[in-house]
């Protein structure tokens, strides 16, 4: 099964930083390749929040579920539908508090559809790539832009 790990400190609250990260109508300013962004239901109770929203990028947009762990500051999402090219896509965001603010780790468990034509090391190193480039995006603009972002 095909793993992606990344972690990046934020100079920031952990509170703040997981509530930020998780407010999907936000994704647009803090992810540059997303441009569809829709919630589609939010339910609450206690600790945790489950989100099922819509993510457009490019020419393809999916459905997916988010649930929030308030207490222990994590986030498990799952993708929905369409699922290709995977067979399954399984996300989990830590957030731990750190010395110089918070430690937000990002892995990612996928396994590709047997249709997909494009080769899996190749698939990672761009998953890898983007992820990277998304949690320093993310970095700069909470760090940058905190009093803008919060509600």
């Amino acid at each position: 099964m095909p793993r992606i790990n990344n972690s990046i400190v934020i100079r920031e609250d952990i509170e703040k930083v997981f509530n930020i990260t998780n407010d999907i109508s936000k994704w647009n300013e803090l992810f540059s390749d997303y441009h569809n962004n829709k919630i589609l239901n939010i339910e609450k109770e206690g600790r945790f929040t489950k989100i099922v929203f819509e993510l457009g990028k490019g020419d393809s947009t999916w459905k997916s579920y988010r649930l929030l762990d308030h207490k222990e500051y994590t986030a498990i999402a799952q993708r929905i539908e369409p699922m290709f090219p995977f067979l399954y896509m399984h996300l989990t965001w830590y957030y731990e508090h750190h010395p110089e603010g918070t430690l937000m780790t990002w892995v990612q468990d996928f396994e590709l559809d047997p249709g997909f034509r494009e080769p899996l090391d190749k698939v990672t190193e761009k998953m890898d790539k983007n992820t990277k480039i998304n949690q320093e995006n993310i970095k700069k603009t909470i760090e940058e832009n905190m009093h803008s972002l919060i509600k």
